[in-house]
This record gives structure tokens, C-alpha cells and sequence, in this order.
């Protein structure tokens, strides 16, 4: 028997305020830099990163604290008051902002930025939800160690909101996504109760895992507001190189040489398209290709290692001398120095940057077997080309773990809106194909409230209902990031 659909949120004045006795209440509890009503304030927080959302908020939530935010969420649930999470704010789809009836408040986590522990032991960090992923990874960085997770917006995204989508990124092949790195959390659950997973323990099979529903549920479920995070000893040799290929079978190719030949050095293996390539040299300044000639596709290699000596080097040429001997690659340039690394990673990660300088853009971030990716490009670039002639197919990705970032970027000279009104032909174009392939319509930025239409036929039966009565079990009255993941009645 099926649960009942997930309830509205109670209703509340038409004017959206707070009511009087909730506002006296958190600015009592949050003081006035943490209870924002005014709307040159709250006007940030209520648009996407892409500007896709322009919600509406009754007010900013910003506890110091979890003790804050614990009570913050129990007044909003006594109130009936629908709770928007939100950390950095850089979801592509839609997941931390509001909707547009100003009937919700946003919980931002900001000001939630100590981070208690680095234990050497154990090779963990202990860090609260507002702690961005940079900063985090600098504080390791000063103790030796390596935080692992590394994404574009890691300057601007923070801890609680990477672990609620489960963020994956660059290094995802050697060290696996959030999920794999998160030892323990602490939560703010919907009635205000603090769930304390605060374990720093490899093995406990005492019940369910309830750190594991947590990652990944996009706010749905709860705030989180700490979190241990695994560290790794950071690498004493790194070398990197940006090689041009003929397509995605020879990126693909190239991964398979390397990974032939030791898998355990690859620390990151990255796929550009010519198309996004040609983006990035032409509408950021400082990225010029750094090759001899544009190619039709790119990898961008990283090895790493904690030994000092000179065995990834030898690696990386003897693989790139092979692979360019065989055709397999055209051309290649290697970092001699750690600026010219960086000025090779700039490259890959202003890929979303130039798209959206460019104009209008649908992102489709999903994942395929490796040996699909070459026949889900190839398929899905022409389907797209079919539907909208002049259009701009500029995929990139982690094609080593199969995550490709298929994105429609509209033709030169289009109107963005009209390009815009058929996102959801392209993007229904292009999960058919990955459907067919046995993939994921998101492999790492979540379903938030761009996607959910998808779920029914992806997600549908059991596997969404039991989603479902996970949420109503711990959300009756629905307040927690409302119109997310699930598909509107």
C-alpha cells in the first residue's frame, strides 16, 4: 500500500512575514546578524548560481552554532514554517533556493566556520558545515595532509552542502566522492532534534547507516552542521599533463594505459571537448590552449604520489611516449612547475565559467559505464545537433569514473530564453541515451528542483516510494527544502 504524497507546508500570512511571536523569538535566540528580513539581504540567497531560480524568502537564518540552528528549526517547525538549507549556494540545479511563494526561510549555514580538529591518527578533520572546501583543504595542506575532495566552486561551496549532494569531482577515481570520505556528521533533524554521528570509526555495524542517508539527500532530510572527514597523506610527487586526442574512445584509451601501468598513481583523469576547450581559450583571460593546435579532444592526466622520488615521472613519460608513438596521442605538454600545473588545472576547471559566459547553457550531468562514454557522446551529440541546429555541444567531465558533464551551450546569436523553453526536450534527448546505456540522469549535482520531473520514470515504484516514507517518517509535515528530489503531486 502506498504512503500518502508528502503534506504542504501549513500555510502562512499572504504578505509572507514571519509571524510576530517566530521573528520576536529568533532574534532573540540568532541576534541581528543572524535573523535577515530586509530585502537588499535576503535577495542574494534567493538566486542560483546559474540564475536559472529566483525564489522568494521570508526571511535569512544564520546560526553560529548547531545549538542555534537546532533551536532556529525547532521554532520553524512549531510555526509551521518551511526550511530552505543553504550553504555556498553553488547547486546547478536549483537545490538550496527557495521557491517564489516567500512562504520559506533559508538556513544558511555561514557562519557555522571552525574547524576543531585535524587528527594525524586517525587522518581526519573534524570541521563545522559553513567551513568552505578550500579552506578546509588549506588547513590540511598546513599539516601535511591532503583533503581529497576537489571541485570548481570548492572556494564558495562549503562542507555541509558538498556532503548533502554527495559531491564528487576531480579526484573522485582514486579517492571516491563525499560519501566515501565522510567518517561521521552531526544533523539538525526537521522537529529541531540534533542526530550526533560524530564517529571517527572505519568499522561500526551497529544498525543502519544513517551518515549514509544523510549525504546525498540535499537538505530533504535535515541540516547538516559538523562533519569528520578523511584525510590522506598529501602528495610528495605529483605530475600533470594536458594531452590532445581524437575523441573520447582515445581519451578513454589513454586512461586504460595508465591505469594498466600502476591505477594506483592516477590521482585525477579529466575529459575536455574541443568545443569546450575552444570556450575556455577564447572567453577567459590568462587560458590560452597550450598546445601547438587545437584538437577535437583532450585529457587532462594527474599523477600523485606520497614517495619524493622520480617514478611518476617516468611513468607519465613512458606512457605519453608510447601513446604518441601509437597516434593514440597527437600532443602533449607536461608541468614542469607547480604554476604551470595550476595554469593546466585553470584550464579544466573554467570550463562551466566560459559555458556561461557564452549564453544560455543545459546542463546534463550524468554518469555511464566507462565503456559507454565513447557511444553516449557520439549518440547524444548528434541527437542534440538534430534537435537544435547551430547548437554548441561542449561535454567535459570525470571521465574516470564515467561522470561527463554533457552540456548544451545555444547556438551564437540565439535568444536565451527560447533556448532556454526547450530545456527539457534537450535534456530528456539526452537521458534517453544515458538511460539506454544503463546510467544516471545526475551523477553528481543532484535532482534538486530541476530534475524531479525525471524521477517517476527513473526512480519510480518501490525505489520512490520508500524514498518517500524516508521523508515522511522524518519530515511529516514536509518544512525541510521543500520541492526537492520529489516530483509534485
Amino acid at each position: 500500500m502506498c504512503s500518502p504524497l508528502l503534506q504542504e507546508p501549513a500555510p502562512m500570512p499572504e504578505n509572507a512575514a514571519l509571524p510576530q511571536p517566530l521573528h520576536d523569538a529568533l532574534l532573540q535566540l540568532l541576534g541581528p546578524a543572524g535573523l535577515l528580513t530586509a530585502a537588499s539581504d535576503i535577495d542574494p540567497f534567493c538566486i542560483d548560481w546559474r540564475a536559472l531560480y529566483h525564489g522568494k524568502c521570508a526571511a535569512v537564518l544564520r546560526p553560529a552554532n548547531t545549538e542555534e540552528c537546532a533551536k532556529a528549526v525547532a521554532l520553524c517547525n512549531q510555526h509551521n514554517v518551511p526550511m530552505v538549507p543553504q550553504g555556498g549556494n553553488t547547486s546547478m540545479v536549483g537545490g538550496a533556493t527557495p521557491d517564489d511563494t516567500g512562504k520559506a526561510v533559508v538556513i544558511s549555514t555561514t557562519r557555522m566556520t571552525r574547524i576543531h580538529d585535524i587528527d594525524h591518527a586517525d587522518l581526519t578533520i573534524t570541521v563545522e558545515a559553513g567551513v568552505t572546501l578550500k579552506a578546509a583543504q588549506d588547513a590540511a595542506a598546513k599539516e601535511g595532509l591532503l583533503l581529497p575532495l576537489s571541485i570548481s566552486s570548492e572556494g564558495s561551496a562549503d562542507i555541509g552542502g558538498i556532503l548533502a549532494t554527495n559531491a564528487g569531482g576531480n579526484n573522485t577515481v582514486r579517492y571516491g566522492n563525499a560519501r566515501e570520505l565522510a567518517l561521521g556528521l552531526e544533523a539538525v533533524m526537521p522537529d529541531g532534534n540534533v542526530l550526533n554521528l560524530m564517529r571517527k570509526l572505519r568499522k561500526d555495524n551497529t544498525g543502519y547507516a544513517l551518515r549514509q542517508l544523510l549525504v546525498g539527500s540535499e537538505g530533504t532530510l535535515g541540516i547538516i552542521t559538523q562533519a569528520i572527514i578523511q584525510l590522506q597523506p598529501a602528495p610528495r610527487s605529483r605530475e600533470t599533463a594536458l594531452c590532445a586526442v581524437a575523441d573520447a574512445k582515445g581519451a578513454l584509451d589513454l586512461f586504460a594505459a595508465f591505469r594498466k601501468q600502476d591505477p594506483s598513481a592516477i590521482q585525477a583523469f579529466e575529459f575536455m571537448s574541443g568545443t569546450s576547450m575552444a570556450l575556455v581559450n577564447k572567453l577567459i583571460e590568462g587560458a590560452p590552449l597550450p598546445l601547438s593546435e587545437p584538437a577535437p579532444a583532450y585529457a587532462l592526466v594527474e599523477l600523485g604520489s606520497p614517495r619524493g622520488d622520480d617514478s611518476l615521472r617516468s611513468l607519465m613519460e613512458d606512457v605519453l611516449g608510447t601513446a604518441l608513438e601509437d597516434g593514440l596521442v597527437t600532443d602533449a605538454v607536461l608541468a614542469e612547475s607547480e604554476a604551470q600545473r595550476q595554469s593546466l588545472w585553470m584550464i579544466r576547471e573554467e570550463h562551466a565559467e566560459a559555458q556561461k559566459r557564452a549564453g544560455a547553457s543545459v546542463k546534463n550531468d550524468v554518469s555511464v559505464p566507462l565503456a559507454a562514454i565513447p557511444t553516449f557522446i557520439d549518440e547524444a551529440t548528434k541527437a542534440c545537433e538534430a534537435l537544435i541546429p547551430g547548437i554548441r555541444v561542449a561535454p567535459f567531465g570525470h571521465i574516470g569514473d564515467g561522470n561527463i558533464h554533457f552540456n548544451l551551450v545555444q547556438p551564437e546569436g540565439a535568444d536565451p530564453k527560447a533556448f532556454l523553453a526547450q530545456d527539457h526536450a534537450m535534456m530528456d534527448t539526452v537521458a534517453a541515451i544515458v538511460r539506454k546505456l544503463g546510467g544516471s540522469f545526475s551523477a553528481e549535482h543532484g535532482v534538486g528542483q530541476l530534475k524531479t520531473y525525471m524521477m517517476p520514470e527513473w526512480r519510480g515504484g518501490a525505489e520512490l516510494e520508500t524514498m518517500r516514507r524516508i521523508k515522511n517518517a522524518l519530515d511529516p509535515k514536509n518544512l525541510m527544502n521543500p520541492g526537492k528530489i520529489f516530483p509534485a503531486a
